[in-house]
């Protein structure tokens, strides 16, 4: 039975949803990379779609870099975030497992967050020092093997995809490396070019400038098919980690209880951005593919990476350093 007092709550409810669709937005929006500005792909997608954002909204989309924690600081800060539309963040797997590696990361990834859509999708690449005396995966497992403790790799962090993507290789090819954690990939790159660590597994839009200028080597790909970008090199795979895959990808989420017509909004112009002859010509450039994902698939595939990388961190017994 409708009564007068459910009619009257739906009739606010309705004008509340259209006032936010009619007056918002009003201001700058802030997108919040959890990582260090420079070579990640979350700053990289943030500043390739923040331009055409900023057009579709009417207001300029400000990207705002909040390293620290391994991604949790920026991340912390839009979970706490006034959930009006005018904060967001561009998340990654990192997020998901937060909660496993960290006794409080400020912030639950499933419960505090409205995912808006998935933002791409990528291959990660394992490089190394040219001074390392390894042109090959097998060469690298080797090397390590025959010389325990003297190899070390960087990350944005524990918990960051590079650091999760090089513990699932330490484990399957069966070697060990010291992890170095940095506050972002950007200066784990600049110390591995300059030779204070030996290797990583990072971004390809990241690493591959400085593989065509000889400052990094390149051994493999993360990803089960090889890169458009670099159609040469074998994937892990194919060097001989069997079951080896990894792929990074980045999304737009806002905080939990952002009005859902705000949420619809921006998923539907995210999706036309993405969609854009000019931003997947520039993507493709990046060896990335554009995400597809709208809300609901978003909310089910960030379920389905906590479970794969919970399963991962509980079986090597991963524990924050």
């Amino acid at each position: 039975m409708i009564t007068r007092r459910t009619a009257l709550a739906s009739l606010a409810a309705m004008t509340a949803s259209t006032a936010h669709a009619d007056t918002w937005p009003s201001r700058p929006i802030r997108m919040v990379v959890p990582f260090a500005a420079g070579a990640g792909i979350f700053d990289i997608m943030a500043r390739l779609t923040s331009p055409p954002l900023t057009e579709a909204l009417g207001q300029q989309v400000i990207v705002d870099n909040r390293p620290g924690g391994g991604g949790n600081v920026g991340v912390e800060t839009v979970a706490h975030a006034t959930p009006d539309g005018y904060t967001l963040l561009v998340g990654g797997p990192a997020m998901t497992v937060a909660p496993l590696l960290y006794a409080r990361p400020g912030f639950d990834p499933l419960k505090d967050f409205a995912p808006i859509g998935t933002m791409s999708a990528s291959a990660l690449m394992l490089v190394v020092h040219p001074a390392l005396p390894v042109k090959s995966v097998a060469e690298l497992v080797a090397y390590a093997r025959a010389n325990p403790g003297k190899l070390n790799y960087g990350s944005g962090g524990i918990g960051s995809t590079p650091f999760l993507a090089t513990e699932l290789l330490k484990s399957l090819a069966g070697f060990d490396a010291v992890h170095v954690p940095y506050k972002g990939g950007a200066p784990a790159l600049a110390d591995l070019i300059g030779g204070q660590i030996s290797f990583m597994v990072e971004n390809v839009p990241g690493t591959l400038p400085y593989v065509k200028d000889g400052k990094l080597r390149a051994l493999a790909v993360s990803t089960a098919h090889r890169s458009p970008l670099v159609p040469d090199l074998p994937t892990m795979q194919e060097a001989g980690v069997k079951g080896y895959e990894v792929v990074g990808w980045s999304g737009l989420l806002a905080p939990a209880r952002t009005p859902a017509d705000i949420v619809t909004r921006l998923s539907a112009d995210l999706a036309k951005v993405l969609s854009s002859a000019d931003v997947k010509a520039q993507m493709t450039k990046l060896g990335a593919e554009p995400g597809t994902d709208d809300p609901q698939r978003f909310t089910a595939f960030l379920q389905s990476e906590a479970d794969r990388w919970g399963k991962i961190i509980r079986d090597k017994g991963i524990k924050p350093e």
